[in-house]
């Protein structure tokens, strides 16, 4: 019964977000023909990302890396970006997941609430910030997301345990920890892999991972989302095409490929957000020293 409520409040926020994307692009006609996503390129690069962050590989990295490189968003607006692309894709991600994988229906509220309150409080600030702290930010994400993925690589982060209910002081941290990624979702910093680093040290089964990050997400983007979205903060073309496109790639992973070995592709992965993180802190510190 509370499973079935919890899914459809899914349809239920999504929905209103999907309503709310819907009147800015009828509303933004001239803005949307303007923008330079390549729309021959975007139903592949859409594809490809949400089959990919089906398995657990960030599309907030992805997406980081690949949109600037192509010019085809602002740093100002690559963090409302990553967080409208994403949201029915993962949407679709939360309803499979939430009702075939088995985890605590309390535990599952309390990240999905807290992830929310954070999420928030979040635009607010973000689109306050200068290009060049967004950028900062930025590169400070990849790296993080790239020694988390290195870590579970070298099996740095223990991943055996079996409970699917957290209780007391497991259950609070997690509230905080859940609240601090909705907030960092903002700032373009994917909660994915943190999410999934947290659930494995607070010795949940690994599954569970899953269920919890992509529930927290399906209630929390949206929220930060639709405030980027009548701030202007954001790509329509790439929402667009990643809300239809993005959504095949996850309906294949699901229910066509369902298992994939991602082994040796989390290696490439973590070389191009090095790499990434690397040249955008580089070109920020260049630039630092040249206004100085």
């Amino acid at each position: 019964m509370v499973r079935t409520i919890l899914l459809s409040l899914i349809v239920i926020v999504n929905g209103y977000f999907l309503f709310v994307f819907v009147k800015d692009l009828i509303n933004s006609k001239e803005a949307f023909k303007e923008e330079k996503g390549n729309m021959k390129a975007l139903p592949f690069t859409s594809f490809i990302m949400f089959f990919l962050s089906t398995f657990g590989i960030s599309d907030f990295a992805i997406g980081t890396v690949l949109y600037p490189k192509l010019g085809w968003t602002s740093m100002k607006k690559l963090p409302g970006t990553l967080n409208t692309q994403c949201v029915i894709p993962v949407a679709v991600m939360a309803l499979s997941y939430i009702s075939s994988v088995e985890v605590g229906i309390k535990t599952l509220a309390v990240c999905i609430i807290a992830q929310v309150i954070g999420a928030y409080v979040g635009p607010k600030f973000v689109v306050r910030l200068p290009e060049d702290t967004i950028k900062k930010f930025v590169g400070i994400g990849l790296i993080v997301a790239a020694f988390l993925i290195f870590a579970g690589q070298m099996n740095w982060i223990p991943s055996n345990g079996v409970a699917k209910e957290l209780y007391g002081g497991k259950l609070v941290l997690a509230a905080v920890l859940l609240f601090t990624y909705g907030a960092l979702n903002n700032i373009g910093i994917g909660s994915f892999a943190l999410t999934m680093v947290t659930v494995y040290l607070l010795g949940m089964d690994p599954i569970a991972a899953f269920p919890i990050m992509m529930g927290a997400c399906t209630f929390s983007v949206p929220t930060g989302s639709v405030q980027f979205i009548k701030l202007d903060q954001y790509s329509r073309r790439i929402t667009l095409f990643t809300s239809t496109f993005g959504v095949l790639g996850v309906l294949v992973a699901v229910f066509l490929v369902k298992s994939l070995n991602t082994y040796l592709l989390k290696w490439l992965v973590i070389i191009v957000l090095i790499y990434s993180s690397y040249t955008m802190l580089v070109e920020q510190k260049k630039k630092m020293t040249q206004e100085a």
